[in-house]
């Protein structure tokens, strides 16, 4: 269940049967709440709430969870910081109690800052030494170009060198409040002792931030309207990379489904992905073809990605726009469609079985919707789409003049 849990914080717990348990904090703060200025200070601050709070040193708390056996981690995104750990069911109190003092209670010691840049321009430099993937994150800083969101996660070097105790401690007073959070529990225990522990702890740590009162689920205006773009750049690799793609469909936009289910016929994980079978099993072109959907509050992109050999690059293109050109012209045969749901619906139940992945997505569900979207309710939409849906998507995302490339070449 879920609901509005303290002071605007929302909550949500399953029961599972397993000896190990989940919790995580999901806080509505990420990069594209940055001041340009200050590019890569969500990422920063991920980082430094781990190196002190008024309770615990960075030595005792990266020591707290591991001495019982459990994980303790974070991860920043375009729109959320989400801290998570695992640790068994008799120990969850005391992971959710580090989770809560971690977001509330940072102090962040002026050595600890200064250690920590460092770290995270190691973090950028390492992605110059891997092209398939910083040119995800090129390909968004043009797609998105004066949007909050062309803003990289992990920053810019001039960019974090401006960035000091202060400007982390005003960034955290303005985000790190229950109204912006969701905390979510997968565990064998009993909800309503979780929900006492959690209550305690929440009152022992946030003091009088917050205020008390129906959660507010807002829905931003929708943008789809970017300049599109193609742009190569010349690099030192033995391979080209590319990625052809566009802007799409917000989490509140109804045709996300049928673009979810375009995405994964064309390029998801399984091998039999039809950029898969064509590039790299029939003609030997590739090593790693894949497409991917990432969806926003108010927006969306959709890539198609390859890294190959430089004299197979034009043929790799020819093939990606002939396969791209068929889904615009083509309905989908209705049982090839049916196959494609009972993948799609495999692949969902197989991942909604792991309880960190379960967790980590109950949070998210909770900031964008209000709600956790149970697995009943997600299998109705995915079945509910057609083929006239599939055609109809591929026409709007992948009609020539709106799709971008990026080339590493």
């Amino acid at each position: 269940m879920q609901d509005n849990f303290y002071r605007g914080l929302q909550f949500a717990f399953k029961k599972s049967t397993s000896p190990v348990a989940y919790c995580s904090l999901t806080i509505r703060c990420g990069t594209r709440c940055e001041d340009p200025v200050y590019n890569g200070l969500a990422h920063l601050t991920e980082h430094m709430i781990f190196k002190g709070t008024a309770y615990h040193n960075a030595t005792s708390i990266n020591s707290y969870i591991e001495k019982l056996g459990g994980e303790l981690n974070a991860y920043t995104t375009k729109e959320e910081i989400v801290i998570h750990s695992t640790v068994l069911k008799e120990d969850l109190g005391r992971a959710m109690g580090l989770l809560v003092e971690l977001a509330f209670c940072p102090t962040f010691p002026e050595k600890e800052l200064k250690k920590e840049k460092v770290v995270v321009l190691d973090e950028i430099n390492s992605y110059k030494d891997s092209p398939s993937d910083q040119i995800f994150d090129d390909f968004e800083e043009l797609l998105f170009s004066g949007s909050d969101l062309s803003l990289p996660v992990l920053g810019k070097a001039k960019s974090l060198k401006k960035i000091d105790v202060k400007i982390l401690q005003s960034f955290v007073k303005e985000n790190f409040i229950p109204a912006n959070m969701a905390f979510s529990v997968v565990a064998d225990l009993d909800e309503g002792y979780v929900r006492k522990m959690l209550l305690r702890t929440l009152r022992k740590y946030s003091g009088d931030k917050g205020e008390d009162g129906p959660v507010q689920i807002t829905v931003p205006p929708q943008i789809r309207v970017f300049p599109t773009f193609e742009k190569k750049v010349t690099k030192k690799n033995h391979q080209a990379h590319c990625i052809i793609g566009a802007s799409s469909y917000s989490y509140y936009d109804a045709r996300r489904m049928a673009l979810i289910l375009l995405v994964n016929i064309l390029g998801g994980p399984a091998a039999n992905a039809r950029l898969n079978l064509l590039l790299r099993e029939k003609n030997a072109y590739v090593y790693n073809v894949e497409a991917s959907y990432g969806q926003y509050s108010d927006t969306g992109v959709v890539t198609v990605y390859f890294g190959c050999d430089r004299i197979y690059f034009d043929k790799c293109i020819k093939l990606i726009e002939e396969e791209l050109s068929r889904f615009r012209e083509t309905l989908m045969p209705a049982r090839t469609l049916q196959q494609a749901k009972k993948q799609l619906l495999g692949q969902l139940a197989i991942s909604s079985d792991n309880g960190e992945a379960q967790c980590l997505s109950m949070g998210k569900s909770l900031l964008v919707f209000g709600e956790v979207i149970e697995v009943d309710k997600m299998r109705s939409m995915i079945e509910a789409v057609t083929s006239e849906q599939i055609k109809d998507v591929a026409n709007d995302i992948f009609a020539p003049d709106k799709l971008s490339k990026l080339i590493y070449y």
